[in-house]
């Protein structure tokens, strides 16, 4: 995954729009479009190789709107800018993380002296069970 190349496709290709958001503000809620509607469309997506976007396809999921389209809101603060760098800084971190490839898991098998241990803790437990029953003589 190219970083650079990443950040510079989702700057040109995310449509941004405005509406008013919800939360503190007061009368300003009312007034001002504050909240932030980011748009991208993955397929317009540089940086990512054919694998890393077949896993972003599959990680995002029920976030894809339409064919390939991503939809990202951001109404935490009362600045329309903050916002904006908080909608552009979320994207990002989805995509990034999304589009991580999975670690190759290399099989492993417990050594013999964690099967020896295993084994002398299940025999403690079932002699303590043993002993517990009535009628129990040894």
């Amino acid at each position: 995954m190219n970083k650079t190349d990443l950040r510079k496709s989702i700057d040109t290709h995310a449509e941004i729009s405005h509406a008013r958001s919800s939360g503190p503000g007061g009368q300003n809620v009312n007034k001002v479009n504050t909240k932030v509607i980011l748009r991208i469309n993955l397929t317009k997506l540089d940086g990512l190789s054919d694998t890393e976007m077949h896993y972003l396809r599959k990680n995002l999921g029920s976030r894809l709107v339409g064919e390939d389209e991503v939809v990202l809101t951001a109404s935490e603060s009362r600045s329309q800018n903050i916002n904006l760098k908080q909608a552009f800084s979320k994207i990002e971190t989805l995509i990034s993380e999304c589009a991580r490839l999975p670690k190759h898991r290399r099989a492993t098998k417990p050594s013999k002296k964690a099967i020896a241990r295993r084994r002398e803790a299940k025999h403690a437990q079932s002699l303590k069970k043993q002993e517990r029953r009535y009628g129990f003589d040894e």
